[in-house]
Order: structure tokens, then C-alpha cells, then sequence
């Protein structure tokens, strides 16, 4: 109950602070997401709504003063000071400020929808410069999945892949293993990307364990491509994917 109660919080935290808690397989990062983005931009349109009210009264009020006191010229009327309030209201930096996180609320609740957990950008950018200063750059490591560099070609990238996935039909995967005598390889055609399927994470499908290998994307009605190695034995664990195709796979002896 507690982590669910902490999900929509923790998923402010960028990626790599999310991977590291210890508890991070049992919490549903998508709901978490979505609930989180969405009480961003409600609190930032009421946000909005209380500023503009607060700002706009303040400065017509202190405006009409000066008009009462003759510190100002007489043609001036009330439509105009309203109107200049209004102006000085929406070119406000704390209006643009409120307005960006109304508008990463309804980005990060989009994002969810497509399977892809945003943090805030102000914290990702603070995890970007604390890298930069303390931490050496990790070679990457062989067949990994390279992500944007930059948390706006995350919000770019995951709108793509939701319009991708809206324009595909909900088909069953397609499997195929391919076999010989030193191993066995499974390939997994799906419509629509499969959340945290990153290499090198493993991978439980029909009780064997599996290690993912590769991850490509194509064309058709199931562009997306992974292929795993099935693994000798395997540690069932949080952090073990748990695979359940609805159809079973086709093989192929080579």
C-alpha cells in the first residue's frame, strides 16, 4: 500500500534514481506516471487560476489608487488599466513558470500512455549536470539500447511511438525459435513496444529464463523485434521479466 502511495512521487525522479531503489520491480511506474502527470497539471491550472486572480486585482487596484490620487492622466479608463494588468499578467516569468508545468503534466501523462515513465525535467537536468561533474562516462555496453540524450527527444520519442502504436492493429506477438546444438534463440515480433524490455535484462517466458540480446524496430504490423538467448539456468527474482505470449511460438531447427 505504502508504495503505491509513493508511486506517483518517486516517478518524478529521473530514470537512473528510479532504477536504484531497491523496490523499484514492485511499483507500477505506468498508473504512477499517469496519476503523477495528470495532479501536476491540475495544480498547476489552479496555480494559474489563483495567480492570475491574485496578480491582476493587486495591480488594478494599485492602478486605480494612482489614477484617484492624480498620478496619473484623467483620459486613463478602467478598461485600460485591465487591460494592462492582463498584458503584464500573461508576460509574467511566474506565468510562463505555472504554464510549463501545466503543459510536462499533460506531456508526461501522454508519454505514459506509451509505456514511458518522464521524470521532471527540472530534476532531470539536475541529474544530467550532477553526472557530468561526478561521474566518468560508462562505456556502453555491447547491443545496449542508446537513448535520447536529451529528456525533450524523450517526450519527442514517445509521442512517436504512441502514434505508431495508435496507427497498428492489437495483434497477438509472433514467436519463432530458432535452435542448434550450442543454443537457442527466441525472436518476438510485437505491435507495440514492451515497457523496461532493455537489454541486457532477462527475461522468465513458459518457465526458461532467457537474457535479451537485441532490440530493433521495423515495419509491418508488428515492427517491434526482440531476440533473446535462452540461458542455461535462471534466479527467478523482482527483477525478471515475466513474458505471457497468448499464442505458442513456432519453431525453426537449424
Amino acid at each position: 500500500m505504502w508504495i503505491f502511495l509513493l508511486g506517483p512521487f518517486l516517478s518524478l525522479l529521473p530514470r537512473r534514481w528510479r532504477k536504484a531503489l531497491p523496490f523499484y520491480d514492485a511499483v507500477h511506474w505506468r498508473s504512477a506516471a499517469m496519476l503523477s502527470g495528470l495532479a501536476e497539471s491540475v495544480l498547476a491550472l489552479a496555480g494559474l487560476m489563483y495567480w492570475y486572480s491574485y496578480s491582476v486585482s493587486t495591480w488594478v487596484s494599485h492602478a486605480l489608487d494612482s489614477v484617484l490620487g492624480k498620478n496619473a492622466p484623467t483620459t486613463i479608463t478602467d478598461h485600460d488599466i485591465g487591460f494592462a494588468a492582463l498584458v503584464i499578467w500573461a508576460t509574467h516569468p511566474s506565468t510562463w513558470a505555472i504554464a510549463f508545468f501545466g503543459v510536462e503534466g499533460l506531456t508526461r501523462v501522454l508519454a505514459a500512455l506509451a509505456d514511458t515513465v518522464l521524470g521532471l525535467l527540472p530534476l532531470y537536468l539536475l541529474e544530467q549536470i550532477y553526472s557530468k561533474i561526478f561521474r566518468s562516462r560508462a562505456p556502453e555496453p555491447v547491443g545496449a539500447v542508446k537513448f535520447p540524450g536529451s529528456h525533450v527527444s524523450s517526450y519527442v520519442g514517445a509521442m512517436r511511438e504512441k502514434v505508431v502504436s495508435a496507427r497498428l492493429s492489437q495483434v497477438p506477438d509472433e514467436h519463432y525459435v530458432q535452435k542448434n546444438t550450442a543454443e537457442e534463440i527466441l525472436e518476438i515480433r510485437a505491435w507495440r513496444a514492451k515497457p523496461d524490455w532493455n537489454p541486457p535484462r532477462v527475461v522468465r517466458y513458459d518457465d526458461r529464463y532467457y537474457r535479451l540480446e537485441d532490440c530493433s524496430r521495423g515495419s509491418g504490423p508488428r515492427p517491434f523485434v526482440y531476440k533473446l538467448r535462452r540461458l542455461a539456468a535462471g534466479v527467478p527474482g523482482r527483477t525478471v521479466l515475466v513474458y505471457s505470449p497468448e499464442e505458442a511460438p513456432a519453431t525453426a531447427n537449424h
